[in-house]
């Protein structure tokens, strides 16, 4: 006899086949067998060797020749004076012949690379004293004669004994100098000057005295000691050894990059600059400024950590041929696989081949892994393949390997896969499935080949950026120096790897210069 089924009780018993069979499915998709996929054998590879890049920084320092005016202007005295010998020792005596001077501003001017700096000289030659007996009586004579011997008896004798007189005294001093910078890190100025002064002259007591050949010796005397303080302080002074060897240490480390922050996802990268060279060319001096062109010949290379580089500081300072400014740094940038293969996976898990879901099996990467081996690096994929042909959708997983050649794009800036092919140990993975499975290895190859990209931009960004702001910081802005430094272009320059490294050769070009528009005084 047959039953009557109530409604409630069919709609029941259907829940409980349709919960049945989908939980079922999800328990097969669970308990779905993984293929085991022997990987394909790596050859080993010797390491990479210490591969330091030559870099060289080259700034140009512009001192205004307004500048060095006005630190000559706060450095030389404003007035100057002495004691003449007396030329005329037989006429007078007890001579007293005194001059004072003062300078006018100072301008500086440059040509041919040579500096020359002038002054307006004005001041007075001051003559007391008196006439000797014998010029006396000479002038008693004198007047017998003119007048008759009576009248001169009658005038009596002429006393003329005290002298007072004045003369200008005017002209200019020039100094040029020939800047030189020696190894022993000192600068030589050559210094030379020249003291014009105007053909002024007084008389006394009939004599006429000439006062550019009383004053001209003790101005010379008074200039060249001026000379000789100043070349003796820059030839001993320190000053500069003393500030590249500051910058040298400035130089001298290891500057972050990117990945050091604690929010970053980037990995950690640390620029270790290791300057080993100090070059400059030798002064050049035109219209406006004299121009230093000073610089570094340093190693560099790219690390994954901090690390506390050895400079000792050179005992010579290298003169080279003139030089334009420049910013030129390599930098290789070693990548260990692990790092790699973050990146990798980054960009594959979760994908699924075809991205367009025609085919009869999709296959979604869970997991990805490189590796290196000879001539290419091996890929290897954990994917999860499921059949879509049936209301089943059977699936299973394996570790799929695949080949590829890195190459670096330069133009985006990238590093990129070619001759892309699956490795012969996989072709069992989708042994499984069969030849569904397999029909999605083309496309998945076609993705890696087209789309596995490790895209080095956000580094070659903050690269530019981070090490133009560290170069800047060599020469820091202070009051009267400026630093305009920039780093314009970056690019990929080569590649290479080992077994646990893979190291891209990066290149930078730019700009470095300095403006110093305040001196201390000379």
């Amino acid at each position: 006899m047959r039953l009557p089924m109530h409604p409630r009780t069919i709609a029941l018993g259907t829940a409980v086949v349709l919960v049945s069979f989908v939980i079922s499915l999800k328990a097969m998709d669970w308990l779905a067998p993984s293929v085991t996929v022997q990987k394909p054998k790596l050859a080993e590879l010797p390491p990479l060797p210490q591969a330091p890049r030559s870099s060289t920084i080259v700034a140009q320092v512009s001192v205004a020749l307004s500048a060095i005016r006005d630190a000559a202007e706060r450095g030389a005295p404003k007035t100057f004076g002495g004691k003449a010998d007396n030329p005329v020792q037989q006429i007078l005596q007890n001579a007293d012949i005194g001059w004072t001077a003062s300078r006018g501003p100072i301008a500086a001017t440059g040509a041919q690379d040579v500096l020359t700096l002038t002054t307006p000289i004005n001041g007075t030659l001051k003559v007391t004293g008196a006439l000797s007996a014998k010029a006396t009586g000479a002038v008693n004579d004198a007047l017998g004669s003119l007048l008759g011997g009576n009248v001169a008896k009658q005038i009596g004798a002429v006393n003329i004994k005290n002298i007072n007189a004045n003369a200008e005294i005017k002209g200019n001093v020039t100094l040029t100098a020939r800047p030189k910078l020696g190894a022993s890190w000192r600068i030589e100025p050559n210094l030379q000057a020249q003291v014009n002064l105007g053909d002024t002259s007084l008389s006394t007591a009939g004599v006429r005295i000439s006062v550019p050949a009383q004053v001209k010796p003790f101005i010379d005397k008074a200039v060249a000691d001026q000379i000789s303080v100043v070349e003796a302080r820059l030839h001993n002074d320190p000053v500069f050894q003393n500030n590249a060897r500051t910058q040298w240490a400035k130089a001298c480390r290891s500057i972050p990059l990117q990945g050091t922050g604690g929010t970053t996802s980037m990995p950690p990268m640390w620029l270790e600059l290791r300057p080993i060279r100090a070059i400059a060319a030798q002064p050049k001096v035109d219209a406006s400024s004299l121009i230093l062109t000073m610089g570094i010949e340093a190693e560099t290379r790219i690390t994954e950590a901090q690390t506390t580089p050895n400079c000792p500081f050179p005992e010579k300072l290298s003169i080279v041929p003139p030089m334009p400014s420049q910013v030129a740094i390599g930098l290789p940038v070693d990548l260990s696989f692990t790092t790699l293969s973050q990146l990798v996976e980054a960009q594959l898990k979760g994908k699924t081949f075809p991205e367009d879901g025609s085919g009869p099996v999709d296959v979604t990467v869970k997991s990805a892994s490189i590796a290196a081996s000879g001539d290419r690096l091996l890929i290897s994929l954990l994917v999860h393949a499921k059949e879509k042909a049936s209301w089943f959708g059977l699936g299973a997983e394996a570790t799929v390997h695949i080949w590829g050649r890195p190459r670096l794009d330069q133009p985006s800036q990238t590093l990129r896969l070619t001759d892309v092919e699956l490795a012969v140990e996989s072709e069992a993975a989708f042994g499984l499935l069969g030849a569904a499975a397999r029909a999605a290895i083309p496309h998945m190859q076609q993705t890696l080949n087209d789309r596995l990209v490790v895209d080095l931009k956000p580094f070659a960004t903050n690269a530019q950026r981070k090490v133009a702001a560290a170069i800047a910081d060599l020469q820091k802005n202070e009051e009267g120096i400026r630093v305009d430094a920039e780093v314009n272009s970056i690019r990929l320059a080569g590649i290479d790897f080992d077994s646990k490294t893979l190291r891209v050769i990066v290149e930078t070009d730019g700009t470095i210069k300095a403006a110093v528009t305040a001196l201390p005084a000379l």
